[in-house]
């Protein structure tokens, strides 16, 4: 798992290689000529590599950054066959550079005391009694300099942690399940995820990740399921369930993986992931994040394969705030076939103005094989993305991409 820049050939880069770019780039950095982080290009480093340090797969990315200005990029670490069941740990690296190096992955935090297999695990035949999976790490960095860390294991059990020396060290997780409880008169869930990507800190300092809950009766045991939020008013002390989201509405089926920005006004709007044909993303807002979510809407400009996605509120001053949106916008198949089908590709990054009510620029990012992709940013207005990509050798990668919102504009 490297933490060096990629320096094959590609396509992006018209065919010069990441590497002798960002050689000539930090020259020109280092004698005051031009900030390395307003390079025209995107520069990509890989963080995770399948197969490397014990782990036939990484997936799930996510990504945020410190009040330190320290990133934090997470994932988790697939141990045998890369399912979403298999035996799973959650991998973290930091970077105090800019992105320029990371440190080696460290594993976060075990729960302490035994921990049992989903019975829909059991059920649907899924991974082996013995392996123990770790899913969908959510971080939230906070005002204060804190990180805050949600997760799961088992798709069954939700757990809180959190990091006081900013993502060096984490605390002993402690169980926050009862939270989603009051959620199973409604809905009688029995698989669980929180995020992916990470969670917010609200204006008015509430902390909040978005939720799925399935019943675990479809599929790998993911489905079907509806979609939520969690939250906590007193700095991640206590956690309690939002309301149920997209619920109930049959044209946008299994809701599940979630991404959220606040709005100017405060409110919050969530982006999501259903199981509809339509192939489209779909959009509900909430005056608050947590209760009378709208009714659900679809956002014809976003279409999407039936992925997870990246969004992020992005700060310009006295110019407002852009929004970025990350996914594989792939809606046909790369070998002619009809959808539905997970040809997931053409990773690409979206601007919107207007808070989402309109997406005014769009580029594609990696035009190969790419999936799950999450979003942060620096405190010069750099943009982060970290995505999962198949190379054209069939290397498996989580790669982070640093660029600004100029290059997703065409701006040269």
């Amino acid at each position: 798992m490297s933490s060096k820049p990629n320096s094959s050939r590609d396509a992006r880069t018209g065919g010069a290689s990441v590497t002798s770019r960002r050689t000539v780039l930090a020259a020109l950095a280092a004698s005051g000529f031009a900030p390395f982080a307003r390079a025209a290009e995107p520069e990509f480093t890989d963080l995770f590599e399948a197969g490397q340090g014990g782990y036939a797969l990484y997936r799930i990315p996510g990504l945020v950054v410190t009040r330190k200005g320290t990133i934090l990029a997470y994932a988790e670490a697939r141990r045998y066959k890369g399912s979403d069941w298999d035996d799973i740990d959650l991998v973290l690296r930091r970077s105090t550079d800019g992105g320029r190096t990371f440190s080696p992955p460290q594993t976060l935090p075990h729960v302490p005391g035994p921990t049992g297999r989903n019975p829909v695990a059991i059920e649907r035949k899924q991974g082996q009694q013995e392996w123990r999976t770790y899913n969908n790490p959510a971080a939230i960095v906070t005002r204060d300099g804190k990180v805050h860390l949600l997760f799961c294991v088992e798709y069954m059990r939700v757990f809180y942690t959190r990091s006081d020396d900013d993502g060096r060290t984490f605390s002993t997780p402690v169980e926050i399940t009862a939270a989603l409880e009051p959620l199973r008169q409604q809905y009688a869930w029995r698989a669980v995820a929180t995020g992916p990507g990470h969670g917010l800190e609200l204006k008015r300092g509430r902390l909040i990740v978005p939720v799925w809950i399935a019943l675990g009766t479809e599929g790998n045991g993911h489905g079907p399921s509806v979609n939520t939020t969690i939250y906590s008013d007193d700095h991640g002390r206590t956690w309690h369930a939002g309301e149920l989201a997209v619920a109930g509405h049959p044209e946008f089926p299994s809701a599940n993986e979630t991404v959220l920005v606040e709005r100017a006004d405060g409110s919050v709007m969530m982006n999501v992931r259903t199981a509809s044909p339509r192939n489209r993303r779909t959009i509900s807002i909430s005056p608050d994040g947590i209760s009378r979510w709208s009714t659900p809407r679809f956002d014809e400009t976003l279409r999407d394969p039936i992925c997870a996605a990246g969004l992020l509120r992005l700060p310009r001053g006295k110019q407002g705030a852009l929004f970025v949106f990350s996914n594989p916008d792939s809606v046909t198949r790369a070998d002619g076939k009809a959808l539905p089908g997970k040809d997931r590709r053409n990773l690409t990054l979206r601007l919107s103005k207007d808070e989402g009510a309109t997406w005014s620029a769009a580029r594609v990012l990696e035009p190969g094989p790419s999936a799950y992709s999450d979003l942060a940013a620096m405190a010069d207005g750099t943009i982060l993305c970290l995505y999962e990509v198949t190379t054209s050798s069939g290397a498996r990668l989580l790669r982070l991409a640093r660029l600004r919102a100029e290059w997703i504009e065409g701006a040269k």
